[in-house]
């Protein structure tokens, strides 16, 4: 038996509201199980790219577009401003992330 086609605008709505409660659940498991945490990032990844959508701007700061893991700030991650734009430091792979700022 074939599987019921879901239009790919119903597909979007669905994952967009998955990885919104997978980024909820790093959240609340980061302070216990930063394994855990990390994977829900990676799970709301998959998603994302398994029905070609974009993670919402204020969700992809919430972990290192280098080593995928999320970032909660004073933990294991640095927010600066300089010059225009905010620099997020990963402190579990010592890269960073420039985000311009608009005026």
């Amino acid at each position: 038996m074939a599987k019921p086609i879901i239009p790919k605008h119903k597909q979007k709505e669905i994952a967009k509201e998955r990885v919104k409660t997978l980024f909820e659940q790093a959240a609340i498991q980061f302070p216990k199980r930063k394994d855990l945490a990390n994977r829900y990032v990676a799970l709301a990844r998959k998603i994302s790219m398994k029905v070609r959508m974009r993670i919402p701007p204020n969700l992809k700061r919430r972990f290192c577009k280098h080593c995928y893991k999320y970032l909660q700030p004073g933990v294991n991650s640095r927010v600066r401003t300089r010059e225009g734009k905010v620099i997020i430091s990963c402190l579990e792979c010592n890269k960073f992330m420039r985000i311009p700022v608009k005026k």
